[in-house]
């Protein structure tokens, strides 16, 4: 299981992720993926947690980030690192998109490929 070597953003389908928010995979094998996730302002990540690390970085826009509890305001160039069970989310206050990587791969995000 892993995705083509090259992946080009106009011919990748953006998927639905939550009200005002959409992701295009990147690239995976079964080691690790990198996710787009595009958000319109107000649009919330939903506090969650999951067994796969995350790092992701802020490519545009402004995001109230949580992680463990603790919330930060970040913007582009920014990042952060979210340990595998700990309780994260998001909440976007000014139209932008992150870029996250997950090891191990995200299964549930491949169910429908």
């Amino acid at each position: 299981m892993k995705s083509l070597e090259f992946i080009f953003e106009k011919e990748s389908t953006w998927e639905p992720a939550g009200e005002g928010v959409t992701r295009q995979i990147l690239g995976y094998d079964g080691q690790l993926m990198q996710v787009k996730v595009s958000f319109q302002t107000g649009a919330v990540g939903y506090a969650h947690q999951h067994f796969h690390s995350q790092s992701s970085v802020v490519v545009s826009g402004r995001f109230e980030v949580t992680v463990n509890g603790k919330s930060r305001i970040l913007v582009q160039g920014d990042g952060f690192y979210v340990e595998p069970n700990v309780v994260h989310g998001v909440v976007c206050l000014e139209a932008g998109i992150l870029i996250d990587g997950f090891s191990p791969v995200r299964l549930d995000f491949l169910k429908d490929k």
